[in-house]
């Protein structure tokens, strides 16, 4: 509901350059960066279910704040306070997945957490955008009030799931994130990974703001675009999930990562709601192909204790790449044309593609693919 018109409305309320703005989200993805590090394995010491609670709360409070922030440094510190809490709910559900369900139906698993998860999204952009034409301060309200009605829920109804520990005592070593980075397979996954986000980023921050400003298309008609996304992760994900993984898992993900790069690639030589909306019709596709497939091999990767770690780096990828993206999109907005941020995502999104097969070629994992 305020997310995806977030930068509309700091451009507006603030009146800063389209650079400032991505760097305000910049800001949010490098403490993130940093929390998502924290989050992994307080999560597998502490458990899925309180960090979950204790992180949808916070944000709520956030949004609270967020609706009547009016200077760029109190932004700062929201943003910066957002990546700090978003991290324990998102590693601690991705964990709780991994806990409840074995490795062969991981996938569809993960598909149909984001089926029911898009029925928010699919509402909320829609309703989101007709209520910010007239008052982004309700928007945050609702948002505010959902995401807390959200944490009641799991706090009153989901058990805690975080497996019983290994009778095996664990070094000090091996408590940490040293038997991660040591894994050399699953790190040039997660690098492959950032391109591929940073390709995403670029259509789910910038394009509402060049929407609007170059072409005038308004928050309303933007949030049906939003909505088509959603739509189309409840209506064919789980279809879309039970193709992709009677397959490979790195060369399912380089056909996802092609249709990232012709998806955002496309917009360029976009000019109005119907080409625009054209354009985030083929980036869901790739969309549906490559998040629960990235994540469930990633669980399929982890060992039981170690789930909420391996789900924190993955979840680095996504922070890294929101990082990155949106500052390279705006820097090549204000320095060389507007067409530029598309140009480079086609760019980011075809070095993806090629990333996953050269993985691909080189990695003989097992666990990298799917269960026969």
């Amino acid at each position: 509901m305020v997310w995806p018109f977030l930068t509309i409305y700091l451009r507006q309320s603030l009146q800063i350059s389209l650079t400032e703005v991505a760097a305000l989200l910049s800001i949010n993805a490098a403490v993130s960066l940093i929390a998502t590090s924290i989050a992994g394995p307080v999560i597998d010491r502490f458990g899925r279910k309180t960090p979950m609670v204790v992180g949808l709360a916070a944000s709520s409070l956030n949004l609270l704040a967020m609706s009547a922030a009016g200077s760029y440094s109190l932004w700062m510190l929201l943003m910066a306070l957002d990546g700090a809490i978003s991290p324990l709910y998102q590693v601690g559900s991705q964990a709780m997945v991994a806990d409840l369900v074995e490795p062969e139906r991981r996938p569809s698993a993960y598909a149909l957490l984001r089926m029911i998860a898009n029925l928010g999204v699919a509402i909320g952009p829609s309703v989101g955008g007709f209520i910010t034409a007239s008052s982004y301060a309700l928007a945050f309200y609702i948002a505010c009030a959902a995401e807390m009605a959200f944490a009641v829920l799991i706090l009153l109804a989901v058990p805690e799931t975080v497996p019983a520990a290994s009778p095996t005592p664990t070094s000090r070593r091996e408590a940490g994130y040293g038997p991660v980075l040591r894994d050399r397979p699953f790190l040039g996954f997660c690098g492959v990974s950032v391109l591929a986000g940073m390709t995403y980023s670029l259509m789910m921050i910038l394009l509402p703001v060049y929407a609007k400003e170059n072409f005038g298309v308004p928050e309303n008609q933007y949030g049906f675009i939003m909505a088509a996304n959603a739509a189309m992760v409840v209506l064919l994900q789980y279809t879309t999930t039970r193709i992709t993984s009677r397959h490979p898992h790195l060369p399912v993900l380089a056909a996802g990562s092609l249709f990232y790069a012709v998806g955002v690639g496309s917009v360029a030589w976009g000019w109005n709601f119907p080409t625009f909306l054209a354009s985030m019709v083929i980036l869901t596709i790739g969309e549906m192909i490559m998040i629960p497939t990235s994540t469930a091999l990633t669980a399929n990767v982890a060992p039981a204790e170690m789930r909420g770690r391996y789900m924190g780096i993955f979840g680095l990828t996504w922070s890294i790449g929101f990082g990155i993206g949106p500052v390279l999109g705006g820097y090549l907005n204000d320095t060389l044309a507007p067409a530029a941020i598309w140009h480079a995502g086609l760019v980011m999104g075809l070095a993806a593609a090629l990333g996953f097969l050269l993985l691909a070629r080189v990695l003989r994992r097992p666990s990298l693919e799917p269960a026969a």
